[in-house]
């Protein structure tokens, strides 16, 4: 039988099966360097060669898999995907040790775990707070014994419902299951599974698409292996289920290959997720899920409203598209429908403002109600609340400023200024007629100084234009213009020595969180509840933004005055699932200054996309940080 070095090749071999992905392509997806890509080929290619295909290397496609050898391949293909590795990486073991538990019959031990994948006690330890933390976002915990070992405590519902994420997660990122999935939750029993259903859907004129079929399969796995070891549900609320999908629900479970009679409950747990799943026309909504869903609404628009300095109350067409998307949002966060948003880590850092007005508007919510709320419900949520924000304000670049100095006339003045203006029409521009009062401008009041002549001792970038300026200098004067200068603007005035931090030392986050934000309390730059404020949005979802920079921000706004504190760990801080944060920036807004801060989540998005933390991590005084950034960010 064939096995690969390193179960992160299988990933590799599923991603070029289909399509030809370029060197940067692959290293996004697989999360690894560049350069580890190239020595991922070259392992995989190594064992591929008496297996009937090879990659192959193509200027402007990328890697594209060739096969030579179509009945070798597919052996070959078939027997990697059988074989259970090992779990190598962290996160490979946080997704294991989650299925032993919520799977297991009896208690699990740490040794035992370490014993059979042949790794230290510490390396199985070193990653239960992750662990936990993915259990607790359904309200899961881990009960823990000595001599007994570790079991899961919580809803039954969550329970499936996090098995049912897991089996579908793993399945859209390998195409197979490998392991003790593949032996618990057989693929091939689904796809039975999903055909019956649709016959029974059809039927009953229902329609439901394949990625919910999927989904529906899934659970139904999961609750057949549940109901296999006598944990069956023993309450299931009935209000939200819709009188017409109970008897298609009733006649779905006689479906199901199981010994168990007909439990009420269960059919009514299926009922709510066949109700997630099909659209929203297809049945009535209940008046309760209704007005729910209203009040949740009419809410998140007050509370941006009242916080923050955007009115998207009368957006009807946003009203819509929220009752529609609340409505069913509600009855999956309150019945455990799990959903995987495989677009969540893009939301987080593309639509950043979004995320943070949505999720604190969303956190009273949660506080008030008690439900769970996962960052793939979040960022369906964000992307609703993104699009009628970028619909009802302009959330640009920070004007150009320039001044105008001509030592002409006045009538050349004024004509040089048309011409400016008509070719750069969002240019703020300021004509002078004296040097002292170019003197006496602060540096903030101008990026440029467009002038006539040469001018000497004058600090500002200066373009020398004539009266009556060619067309080749007015193109040179746009690649000035046209410079995106917020990022540098808001690094001049958000950033300080005084809130730099270089830490070469081991810390955990709780450690870092406690330690910045004692300074920044004692020095009374932000309000006390800051700390709590941080904490709790990050238990919500991680401010981890990708590649190595972390975002971590307190819910609601608790600084006297808008500032970013930023540490640079070379060592990097463990920040959860299996990821480390080497530069961190500590981002305390105020409501006095709110609106131009904003410009911030830009800044960052910028550093993320340049891959910059790791370099940046590296800079041990502010000034090294800073000449560094404003570099990465024109």
């Amino acid at each position: 039988m064939s096995k690969l070095p390193h179960p992160r090749l299988i990933h590799l071999l599923d991603a070029v099966s289909s399509t030809p992905l370029t060197q940067d392509e692959l290293a996004q997806r697989l999360n690894v360097s560049t350069r580890t890509v190239r020595t991922d080929v070259a392992a995989l290619n190594n064992v591929m060669v008496n297996h009937g295909a090879h990659l192959i290397h193509q200027r402007g496609n990328g890697y594209q898999l060739k096969i030579y050898n179509q009945e070798a391949f597919e052996h070959f293909q078939a027997n990697v995907h059988d074989v259970a590795p090992t779990p190598r990486t962290s996160k490979e073991r946080i997704i294991q040790i989650q299925v032993l538990l919520l799977t297991a019959s009896s208690w699990v031990k740490l040794d035992d775990l370490a014993e059979t994948w042949n790794l230290s006690r510490t390396a199985v330890q070193g990653v239960m707070t992750d662990v936990r933390a993915q259990l607790a976002s359904l309200g899961l915990i881990i009960e823990s014994k000595p001599r007994l070992g570790m079991r899961v405590i919580g809803r039954e519902t969550a329970i499936r419902a996090r098995l049912a994420q897991i089996i579908y997660a793993e399945h859209k990122e390998s195409k197979q299951s490998a392991g003790l999935i593949s032996s618990l939750f057989p693929a091939p029993a689904q796809q039975a599974l999903v055909g019956r259903f649709r016959d029974a859907l059809s039927a009953s004129s229902l329609y439901i698409n394949d990625d919910g079929l999927q989904w529906l399969a899934i659970y139904a796995a999961v609750t057949l292996h549940r109901l296999s070891c006598d944990h069956t549900l023993t309450d299931f609320p009935k209000e939200d289920v819709a009188e017409t999908i109970l008897p298609i629900a009733d006649a779905i479970f006689a479906l199901l290959p199981t010994q168990h009679p007909v439990n009420e409950f269960e059919v009514l747990a299926l009922a709510i997720h066949i109700q997630a799943r099909i659209s929203p026309n297809q049945h009535p909504l209940s008046p309760r899920a209704i007005a729910e869903a209203q009040a949740l609404v009419q809410h998140i628009l007050q509370y941006i409203h009242q916080h923050y300095p955007y009115d998207i109350r009368e957006d009807h067409q946003l009203q819509r598209d929220l009752n529609t998307h609340i409505s069913h949002m509600i009855i999956r966060v309150k019945h455990d429908v799990p959903t995987v948003n495989p677009l969540a880590e893009h939301i987080k850092q593309h639509y950043p403002l979004a995320y943070d007005i949505t999720l604190a508007a969303i956190a009273d919510w949660i506080r008030e109600t008690g439900y769970t709320m996962t960052q793939h419900e979040i960022g369906y949520l964000v992307i609703h609340v993104g699009v009628g924000l970028e619909r009802n304000h302009c959330l640009g670049q920070k004007v150009p400023k320039a001044l105008l100095f001509c030592d002409s006339s006045n009538a050349i003045a004024r004509g040089l200024e048309s011409i400016i203006h008509r070719h750069y029409p969002q240019l703020e521009l300021t004509t002078v007629h004296h040097l002292e009062q170019i003197d006496a401008m602060r540096p903030s009041e101008a990026n440029l100084l467009i002038t006539t002549s040469t001018l000497s001792r004058i600090e500002l970038p200066q373009f020398v234009i004539d009266p009556f300026p060619t067309q080749h200098q007015l193109e040179e004067l746009g690649k000035m213009v046209l410079v995106d200068r917020t990022g540098p603007y808001l690094l001049e005035k958000y950033f300080a020595s005084e809130q730099f931090l270089y830490l070469d030392e081991a810390l955990d986050q709780q450690q870092l969180f406690q330690r910045v934000c004692a300074q920044l309390e004692t020095e009374q730059l932000v309000e006390v509840g800051y700390y709590d404020s941080l904490k709790e949005r990050e238990v919500i979802v991680s401010t981890m933004m990708g590649e190595h920079i972390a975002l971590p921000h307190s819910i609601e706004l608790f600084a006297h005055k808008s500032l970013v504190y930023t540490v640079a760990a070379p060592r990097g801080i463990d920040w959860g699932n299996g990821e480390k944060a080497y530069l961190i920036f500590f981002m305390a807004l105020s409501k006095d200054d709110y609106e131009e801060a904003l410009g911030l989540y830009d800044l960052f998005l910028t550093l993320v996309n340049k891959r910059a933390g790791k370099a940046l991590s590296q800079c041990q005084t502010f000034a090294q940080f800073k000449s560094m950034a404003h570099r990465e960010l024109l």
